[in-house]
This record gives structure tokens, sequence and C-alpha cells, in this order.
């Protein structure tokens, strides 16, 4: 990194999309142009997350409704993994399933016990079009199912079940920004 330009220096923050804006239960739609339009929306998406403090972030997180994720985020190893993913497709998740703590830009302040595959294997496009293939483990793992998960319309609390899921829809309920 050292010798290219830092993610997000050249976007804008924008604001986030919270749990109940429609934009966040919809499908994306697959990215078809990969012109200086997306370039834009990939600088904006890390300058959105740096600002907010995330480790992942998804198009539909600022409400633009398109298939493209970022991520700087760790692994259990503590190794940093950062880069973007547009039209992925979660190819592969095994190993064994874990419940971790699992928080969402999209629903600010609150966190749950939620079950993922500690291996995750994302396809999918740069930027440029190129084909890229991601594969995480661990903490990384968890971020590219939940930021594919965002862009299938779904969010990390539609996992959470039991007594945790009925405890985090209350503290949904309670939540100032769900008002």
């Amino acid at each position: 990194m050292r010798h290219g330009s830092i993610p997000g220096v050249h976007g804008r923050v924008r604001p986030l999309t919270l749990l109940g804006d429609p934009c966040l239960r919809e499908r994306c739609a697959d990215v078809t142009d990969f012109g200086p339009g997306l370039a834009a929306l990939v600088q904006d998406l890390f300058a959105t997350m740096y600002a907010a403090q995330g480790v992942g972030l998804a198009a539909n997180q600022i409400g633009v409704p398109l298939r493209v994720f970022v991520y700087d985020c760790p692994d259990d190893d503590d190794v940093r993994h950062l880069g973007h993913v547009v039209n992925p497709r979660l190819v592969a998740t095994d190993g064994i399933v874990l419940r971790g703590p699992e928080g969402c830009l999209s629903l600010p302040g609150l966190e749950a016990g939620t079950e993922r595959y500690d291996h995750a294997v994302v396809e999918g496009f740069t930027v440029t079009g190129a084909p890229v293939t991601v594969q995480g483990t661990g903490f990384f793992a968890r971020c590219l199912q939940h930021e594919c998960d965002h862009l299938a319309g779904r969010v990390y609390a539609d996992r959470v079940t039991g007594w945790r899921g009925r405890r985090l829809e209350r503290q949904i309920g309670r939540a100032a920004w769900s008002r």
C-alpha cells in the first residue's frame, strides 16, 4: 500500500442507511457499468466505512442498490484484508460454525451472537472488471458472509434466533434510530 493510493481518500462520506429503510431489504442489482461512476462509488464506500469505524460496507448501506462491497478487516490471526468486490458470489462456506459477536453500521450500537462458518470464499470482480477471488477465515470470513447477506437483502439480525433474537428485536425497537 505504500506505493498506492489510500482507499477512500478521494471519496465522500455518505449517510448510512439504517434498518427500516427498504433499500436494506431488497436484493441489489448486478453492476453492468465498470466506468468512473463505479470507481467513485467504491471510493465513497471506503470513505464512509472508515468514517463510521467499520470493517466492511455494502453499497445498499449508503442507499445504492448495487452489488458492491468494500472491506478492511482482520482475520483471527490479525492479518489485514483490504479490498472490494463487485458482483460478489459467496461460492463456499465451510469449516465449523461459530457463534460470535456481530454488529452492523446499519444497526448502530447493537450486537448479537450470530452463527457463521469460519471459512468463506467469494468470487466477483474488481472495479476494473478483473476477476477476483477472496478467501477468508475467522472474523474475516464472518465479514465476507455479512456483506454478501446485505447485497441479498438480509441483515445479521435475520440470522439471530431464540432468546438472542427476541432480545435483539427488543433492542432494535428501543433504539433511538429506529423511531
